[in-house]
This record gives structure tokens, sequence and C-alpha cells, in this order.
């Protein structure tokens, strides 16, 4: 016998377009099984608080720091996915590099839907950390057919108040899925030798002009200053580099872990 996590996280496989085949190598359960739970097995009713977007006045999810750093993880590498009978699927797939991102992230998933339950996906090189509720898409409204740099991604007026509020926990959730630290370097030449210089910097990199925009807005909350960079004559990339800024983000964000 199997428990309803386990039933649920087969199906989920499944759902992703994953084959029978596959799904049954890696969890060691049966294609018949797996097959059978895709046309019986049912969400589980859960009692508990009900979605804050949902009641007869519309509010903020309760735990707002841990939702702004979830909204950047979503923007950057999530997405959500239509299943049976009104549930959806949450999915933020995360570098295996980072396991303390991949922590981050379960927590803050848990934080906002406190009465669902999560759990990952491993794929080679990444992790998916995947959760099923029928209010996804209300707690993300930017949720739509299509790629995110292919169409409008815009704030709701409640979470721009959100972001306003924990504009860096919004800003960590985007270094987090599509950002980066690095160290760069540069010579010059001093007394007539040549020395070399090295100095840390930060990168956030997507295609979508919306998302790069919702983050130097943040950026500028908080007194980052930053610049834009073309790759391939698109700015797809936005640079952190001053050395006060910089500072700033090394309190506030710092390297991946």
């Amino acid at each position: 016998m199997y428990d309803i996590g386990t039933r649920e996280r087969a199906v989920a496989l499944v759902a992703q377009g994953r084959s029978l085949s596959s799904v049954s190598r890696e969890t060691g359960i049966s294609r018949y099984a797996i097959r059978s739970w895709q046309t019986r097995i049912e969400p589980v009713e859960r009692a508990g608080k009900p979605c804050p977007r949902c009641r007869e006045e519309p509010g903020p999810p309760q735990d707002q720091p841990a939702y702004a750093y979830l909204l950047g993880l979503y923007l950057g590498d999530g997405c959500i996915s239509a299943h049976r009978r009104g549930v959806y699927f949450l999915r933020v797939v995360l570098d295996t590099a980072w396991p303390g991102i991949i922590e981050a992230c379960e927590a803050a998933v848990r934080a906002v839907r406190p009465d669902n339950s999560v759990f990952r996906v491993r794929r080679q090189g990444c992790v998916a950390v995947s959760s099923a509720s029928k209010h996804w898409p209300c707690l993300f409204p930017q949720h739509g057919p299509g790629k995110k740099h292919e169409r409008p991604i815009v704030l709701e007026p409640w979470q721009w108040a959100i972001v306003r509020d924990h504009p860096w926990e919004f800003v960590r959730g985007l270094v987090h899925s599509d950002g980066c630290r690095v160290t760069n370097w540069t010579t010059r030449t001093v007394a007539g030798e040549r020395k070399r210089y090295e100095y840390p910097r930060y990168f956030f990199c997507n295609k979508s002009d919306d998302i790069r925009g919702l983050f130097t807005d943040a950026l500028d909350l908080v007194g980052v200053e930053w610049t834009t960079l073309a790759r391939g004559g698109a700015p797809f990339t936005v640079s952190v580099a001053r050395r006060a800024s910089v500072a700033l983000m090394d309190l506030h964000v710092g390297p991946k872990c």
C-alpha cells in the first residue's frame, strides 16, 4: 500500500509529460498502479484556512515575507499547471547545486499554503519543489498560457504592496532563481607594474522585459544602483557592480548556497 503523498508524486510526474515506464523506474512503483491512480486518485480534502484571495473581502497571504520570496522564485523559475478537478500544481525548478535555496523554497511554499502538502521531484541536475492546490492561480495571477517572456507580467496592486513592504525578500527570490553573485577581475598598471584586481558583482538575467523591470523597481526601493547589459543586442542582464550597492546585496541576499 502507498500513502497519498507517494501516489500524488507519481501522478504529478506523469502529468509533467513523463512516460509511465520512466516514472515506474524512478519510483519503483508498477506501471499498472500508476495508471490506476491517474483515474482513481482523489485530491486530499483538508480542513484549514481558506485562500486569502477567495474571501468575501480578499486580503494578502498571512506570511507576507514568505510570499514575497516565493513570488520572486515563481517569476524566475516557477510555473503553474492545471490538473484535474480544478487542482493546480505549482512547480519551482531549482539547481541541485544550491540545497539551501531548495530548502528555503519549500519552507516558503509551506508558509504560503500551510494546509497543502509539498514534495520534491528529482531530475537530472535539478529538483522541482511542487505543491497542489486549487488556489495557486489566485495567489499568482501572473499564471497564464505560454512563456512568461512572451506575455505581459504585471503585479496586482495587492502584490505590489507586499513587494513595497518586503522588497529584499522579493529581490532575494529573483536572485535565487535567475541571478548570481560572481567575482570579476581586471588588471591595472600601477607604478609600471601590471596588477590584478578582483571585485564582486551581481547579475540577474531574464528574457522578460516586465520581470527585469520588477527586479529593477525593487532595487530602486532599497537604494541599489544597477545598469543593464545587452547580450546579442538584447538587454537580458541587470548588473549591480558599485561597491556600496554590492555591499547592500551582500548584507541582504548574499551568495547562493
